[in-house]
């Protein structure tokens, strides 16, 4: 006869619920929050998780799409795969305007419009996706000498994938459903160790190389068939603020990398300056100035730049 298990102990739960409670009370009451809304207020990470590996599926079928597909039978999938995607997606739109609708207090009966017309331009732009993304795929086998196929690329590389992310969370963010593009960027970041804003604006041809540790911020503008290399920053060098010392938010304060520019590992870029076209900025650089075409930036140079020019207020 087994014995019996000891009284365990209860933890007092009472207390720690309510008092989760309260707490709870006072965040949605602080935000103006109804505390009688009902079910889940904002997308779900898992389902948006889900609805973007059915769109890799549909955009890239027989490489990212089931092992047991065919060609002839492509259509169908990628047809069946987007009807199940776009209405889930459509769900996360919803939750999303509804919510932003209830906190600036906008009529939430024009939520089912605007988020059937978010999802029909979603759809629509899908092919001009494809379309850059070969061309990213294409930049990074072209330059990448270990790189032996096209497929090896798609199939392999952290950068590759962090860019199909966000050529689909860019594009939301475009259509002003901001949260879930952040979501898709972010579990992008969790995947790939590359942390690109959905707000960023990328050109085609773009390729990361290894990828570790990239990180470009919201308001980078980056041209075509530009190349980073691992741990590069695009950042802000300062915050403007409100005089209640709050952040002011949306300005441009990431730098603009115009074409062919090739940024190596490890480079820091911080502030809204300008990479001219051509230009090479090398390993491990600190630059916080602009850069004219054609420019080949070592550390040695931004080093002695760095000495020479007069300090600047603030950071």
């Amino acid at each position: 006869m087994m014995p019996s298990p000891p009284n365990l102990p209860h933890w007092n739960l009472d207390q720690v619920v309510a008092g989760l409670r309260q707490q709870r009370e006072r965040w949605r009451e602080a935000r103006h929050r109804s505390l009688d809304s009902g079910g889940r207020e904002f997308p779900v990470r898992e389902q948006v998780a889900a609805i973007m590996t059915s769109l890799c599926g549909a955009l890239f079928p027989m490489r990212l799409g089931p092992p047991e597909l065919r060609q002839e039978t492509e259509d169908y999938y990628v047809g069946h795969t987007l009807d199940t995607a776009l209405n889930a997606l459509y769900a996360q739109v919803v939750l999303e305007l509804s919510y932003t609708a209830r906190q600036q207090g906008q009529p939430e009966d024009t939520v089912v419009p605007r988020a059937t017309a978010i999802v029909n331009a979603f759809a629509s732009y899908l092919p001009k996706a494809r379309e850059l993304l070969d061309s990213d795929v294409e930049a990074a086998f072209h330059g990448d000498p270990a790189a032996r196929s096209v497929d090896e690329v798609l199939l392999c590389y952290p950068g590759v994938i962090a860019v199909i992310y966000h050529r689909l969370a860019h594009q939301l963010y475009k259509l002003d459903v901001p949260l879930l593009a952040r979501i898709i960027a972010e579990l992008s970041h969790s995947a790939t160790g590359i942390d690109i804003h959905p707000g960023a604006t990328i050109g085609s041809r773009f390729f990361i190389d290894h990828g570790t540790g990239v990180v470009i911020g919201e308001t980078a503008v980056i041209g075509e068939r530009v190349r980073l290399y691992q741990q590069v920053t695009l950042g802000a060098k300062r915050f403007a603020a409100n005089e209640d010392g709050s952040l002011i938010k949306g300005q441009p304060r990431h730098p603009i990398v115009e074409d062919d520019v090739v940024i190596y590992a490890g480079a820091t870029i911080l502030g809204r300056v300008t990479i001219g076209k051509g230009s090479s900025i090398g390993g491990n650089v600190w630059l916080t100035r602009s850069v004219p075409p054609g420019s080949n930036i070592t550390q040695a140079q931004s080093e002695q730049h760095a000495v020479t020019a007069p300090v600047a207020a603030g950071f």
